[in-house]
């Protein structure tokens, strides 16, 4: 199972029940191993990258009123 990691600045994150909408969002996602989001907008996502990938993460996270603004280098 290839995993992949990526931490992105997300706009729309302006308090703890826009990060529960995110989580909402992303809940039951298939492929989705992890998922953390923070105040300041880092999302880091975790995924199997056999079973979903950044775009479709990024597509459902959009559903929900969330955009990426940059992807932050590890």
């Amino acid at each position: 199972m290839p995993e992949q990691t990526e931490t992105l600045q997300v706009s729309g994150i302006r308090c703890e029940r826009c990060v529960h909408r995110l989580a909402a969002a992303l809940q039951g996602h298939e492929g989705l191993e992890y998922a953390n989001a923070n105040l300041m907008g880092e999302v880091t996502l975790r995924f199997d990258d056999e079973r979903t990938d950044l775009d479709a993460l990024l597509a459902a996270m959009g559903k929900a009123g969330f955009r990426p603004l940059a992807t932050i280098e590890s």
